[in-house]
């Protein structure tokens, strides 16, 4: 009764990120078995821009490297991706709400591929793939909501939301232009950037900077 109860409160609080999660997690786990399916969907600038293959900006966060990649994704997603999406309903109304949570997460997709896609776009050798870009969004567009609450660094180390989401975007930073790990970092740090820049439009233009001052005030109650 009790797994029912919380699976219904999902559906109803929450049911883009649920979405998401759920088409997501399905289409990955073809493409582990069809290996086709990566040639179809993956991000490859030169061919996007060459074929007009647009769709591509979206379709890449549909699939994953491994199994660990998209666990990885979709734990952060489904840790925060539902707060924020409750968040929204609050701020902008439930229906607004749920309409721009989804808009917030499919324009982070293509938001967070932009430069690479022109860093690259000669480049044919150059694939990318997952849901970083829009993952990233969705937990600095958490980050304004709730700065001083604690995330866990590497799952164990208790850290400041806001401490973190700094640390995070200049580590991303840095490496995007000097890292050789074959890790999207260009993703990382512009999907970030581009979950602040959204949720803060749409707040300002919405309610005219209501979670801008509750994240300012958590910010100055705070130290």
């Amino acid at each position: 009764m009790n797994t029912l109860l919380l699976f219904s409160n999902i559906l109803t609080e929450m049911p883009v990120n649920l979405a998401i999660l759920v088409i997501t997690v399905i289409i990955s786990l073809q493409a582990f078995q069809k290996r086709e399916i990566y040639a179809q969907l993956i991000f490859n600038p030169a061919v996007i821009a060459n074929r007009k293959e647009w769709y591509r900006f979206f379709s890449s966060g549909l699939i994953h490297a491994d199994g660990m990649h998209l666990g990885l994704n979709m734990f952060v997603l489904y840790q925060f991706g539902g707060q924020v999406e409750q968040v929204f309903s609050l701020v902008f109304g439930n229906i607004w709400g749920h309409i721009l949570y989804l808009l917030l997460y499919v324009s982070a997709l293509a938001a967070s591929s932009f430069y690479s896609f022109e860093k690259h776009k000669d480049n044919y050798g150059y694939n990318a793939l997952g849901a970083s870009g829009a993952v990233s969004a969705v937990l600095l567009a958490y980050v304004l909501f709730a700065p001083t609450s604690t995330l866990l660094l590497f799952l164990i180390i208790p850290t400041p939301a806001i401490v973190a989401a700094l640390g995070y975007l200049a580590y991303s930073h840095y490496m995007s232009k000097n890292g050789n790990d074959n890790i999207g970092h260009d993703a990382h740090f512009w999907g970030a950037v581009w979950g602040i820049f959204f949720t803060l439009a749409f707040d300002f233009a919405w309610t005219g900077g209501a979670i801008a001052q509750n994240f300012y005030y958590e910010l100055a109650n705070w130290f």
